[in-house]
């Protein structure tokens, strides 16, 4: 029951942060999105992974946006998720994507000299 509770809990707040960006202003905040979320057994610390299209040094801006925002993001996920304790989100970003397409081209490319 509560791994059931820990995906539910996950799943509203990758939701929650996902419509939370959109309200962000920042104008170092880049094309951003929330992949994936995890949280602590205690609830109160949450890793919300972002994928940003972009160069690095738009990577580094957007993370430096969230960070200086996460006093208001935390408010808006008091107010929208009910929970004992406002969980500190921390957030970090997500490579896996850039790392698949990156493994994609060096499978095309042993495919290519293998003809």
């Amino acid at each position: 029951m509560p791994q059931f509770r820990t995906e539910r809990i996950k799943g509203q707040l990758k939701e929650e942060l996902s419509d939370i960006l959109r309200l962000l202003k920042d104008p170092r905040l880049g094309f951003a999105t929330i992949t994936s979320v995890e949280i602590s057994g205690d609830h109160r610390h949450v890793k919300a992974f972002v994928s940003v299209f972009g160069t690095d040094e738009e990577k580094k801006d957007t993370l430096k946006a969230l960070e200086s925002a996460t006093g208001f993001i935390r408010t808006e996920v008091g107010k929208r998720i009910k929970m004992r304790h406002t969980p500190e989100v921390i957030f970090r970003i997500d490579e896996s994507i850039e790392h698949g397409a990156h493994i994609n081209k060096l499978l095309k490319d042993i495919e290519r000299d293998n003809k």
